[in-house]
C-alpha cells in the first residue's frame, strides 16, 4: 500500500532525493547534478535520452552510454512545536544509493533511439518522538522509471522526440499513536506499475542557439497491497492513488566559444494532488478505524522552478559545470504534515567531467538543496495530530559519479 505517496522527496533524487519540491526528483545524471537541473536545450550526451529526446538528433554520431551512482543524505529535520515541547523531535537522518543508466544509439537515417532507467521521484521520513509518529512513523516511497525514447530529425535545426514511461512504485506507510494513548497504529505495504509518455522538440535558429520545450505527462500511482490496522483488528487488501505530476520545461541555452549559459522554467502541475485517499477491503468509516477510511485533503498547487546552468569546456580535456535554481513548494501550509514538511528550496551545484580517453569519460558533481523554516498551525479541535510549531534544518546532499563512453 505504499501509498506513502505523500513522502514524497527526493529526492529526490532522488530517493531520490528528495531534491524537487513535493516528492519528484529531476536530477537523474552527472549533468543534471552538476547543473540544477538546467540541462535541456544543451543536453547532449546520453542523458539526453532522458532529458530532451529531441535533441539526440542533433548529436554527434556513435552509440553513447551513461552509467552514474547518486549518494543522498537527508539530515533530519527539527520541529519545535509551539504548544509544548513534549511534542518537539527529530526527524531521522535518511541515507540512499541510486544508480542510473542512460543509453543513446546510433543515428538510423533520420531516427534515434534511447533508453534511461532513473528514480524519477521518492522519498523517505521517519520519526521517533511519540507526537509526529502517531501520523509518520514511516513515509517511504521508491519509484523507478524505464523510458525508452526516440527522436525524428525534421531537419538540421529542428527535431521532435516522444518516450514511454514506465514507472514501478514501492512504498511503505506506518503510524503508531501509542504515544498519545490511542490503540491507533498502521502498517502499509504496497506497489504498481503504470504508465505515461513523454514529448520534446527543440530548435536550432542558430549554430550557438538551442531553443527546446519538454512535457511529461502525469502518472497516476495505483499502489495496491496489505495493511494491518490497530494491532490487526483490520488486516487486508489496501489501495490508494496517487499522482507523479506531469511537468512542462521551457529553455534556452547559448554558447559563447567554450561556454554554454543554459537557463530553464518548469512548471509542475502538483494540483492533480487534491487528497489521499487510503481504500480497503471493507468499509471502515462506521468502525473504530474510520480514520483511516477518511480522505485527507491535500489540496497542492501548481509549482515553477528556475534554473541557471554554466557549462565552461576548460581544456580538451576538462569540462567545468555549476548551477542554481529556486524551487517552489507545492505544499500549502493547511495541509502540510510530518510526512513531506516541504518548503520554498534554493539549489547550488557543482561539477566537473574528465576526458579519459578518446571514447571514455568520467565526473563528479555536488548539489546543496537547502530548503526555507517553516511554520505552520494546522493542529484544531478536529485535528489533535497536525503540527503547531515550526520546521527547520530540511536540506539535501547529493554526490554523483558517472563514467561515459561512446561506441
Amino acid at each position: 500500500m505504499k501509498n506513502i505517496v505523500k513522502v514524497a522527496t527526493l529526492l529526490s533524487l532522488s530517493a531520490a532525493t528528495l531534491l524537487a519540491s513535493g516528492y519528484r526528483i529531476p536530477e537523474q545524471s552527472l549533468d543534471s547534478v552538476a547543473l540544477s537541473a538546467a540541462y535541456i536545450a544543451a543536453a547532449n550526451g546520453a542523458d539526453a535520452s532522458y532529458y530532451n529526446p529531441a535533441n539526440m538528433s542533433f548529436m554527434e554520431n556513435g552509440a553513447l552510454m551513461e552509467a552514474a551512482f547518486t549518494y543522498i543524505n537527508l539530515p533530519k529535520i527539527t520541529y519545535k512545536d509551539m504548544a509544548s515541547s513534549l511534542y518537539s523531535g527529530d526527524s531521522k537522518e535518511e541515507h540512499f544509493f541510486v544508480p542510473t543508466m542512460h543509453y543513446v544509439s546510433p543515428m538510423m537515417g533520420d531516427w534515434r533511439y534511447g533508453l534511461s532507467i532513473v528514480a524519477p521521484a521518492g522519498l523517505s521520513k521517519r520519526w521517533d518522538e511519540r507526537f509526529p509518529k502517531a501520523t509518520a512513523e514511516e513515509f517511504t516511497l521508491k519509484v523507478i522509471e524505464v523510458n525508452p525514447t526516440a527522436s525524428y530529425r525534421v531537419s538540421d535545426q529542428f527535431s521532435l522526440g516522444f518516450g514511454l514511461r514506465g514507472v514501478y512504485t514501492d512504498g511503505i506507510v506506518k503510524s503508531d499513536a501509542s504515544g498519545l494513548g490511542s490503540p491507533a497504529k498502521r502498517n502499509l505495504t504496497g506497489d504498481s506499475i503504470d504508465f505515461g509518455y513523454n514529448l520534446a522538440l527543440s530548435y536550432k535558429p542558430t549554430k550557438d542557439l538551442v531553443l527546446s520545450s519538454t512535457y511529461r505527462s502525469k502518472v497516476d500511482l495505483t499502489v495496491q497491497g496489505d495493511a494491518t490496522l490497530v494491532s490487526g483488528l483490520y488486516k487486508g487488501g489496501a489501495s490508494v492513488t496517487i499522482p507523479l505530476p506531469a511537468s512542462l520545461a521551457l529553455a534556452a541555452a547559448y554558447t559563447m566559444d567554450k561556454t554554454t549559459v543554459e537557463l530553464v522554467f518548469e512548471r509542475t502541475y502538483w494540483s492533480s494532488y487534491k487528497n489521499l485517499d487510503f481504500n480497503y477491503d471493507v468499509d471502515l468509516t462506521a468502525t473504530a478505524m474510520a480514520a483511516f477510511d477518511r480522505h485527507i485533503p491535500k489540496n497542492w498547487k501548481d509549482a515553477n522552478a528556475y534554473r541557471i546552468g554554466v557549462s565552461h569546456q576548460y581544456s580538451d580535456a576538462l569540462k567545468l559545470m555549476a548551477g542554481f535554481a529556486i524551487d517552489k513548494t507545492p505544499v500549502p501550509s493547511n495541509t502540510l504534515g510530518f510526512e513531506l514538511p516541504d518548503s520554498d528550496a534554493k539549489l547550488y551545484s557543482v561539477g566537473f567531467e574528465y576526458k579519459i580517453s578518446q571514447n571514455m569519460k568520467m565526473g563528479l558533481a555536488y548539489l546543496y538543496d537547502d530548503k526555507d523554516s517553516r511554520t505552520v498551525t494546522n493542529r484544531s479541535g478536529t485535528n489533535t495530530t497536525a503540527p503547531y510549531g515550526t520546521f527547520t534544518d530540511a536540506s539535501a546532499h547529493l554526490v554523483t559519479a558517472s563514467l561515459k563512453y561512446k561506441f
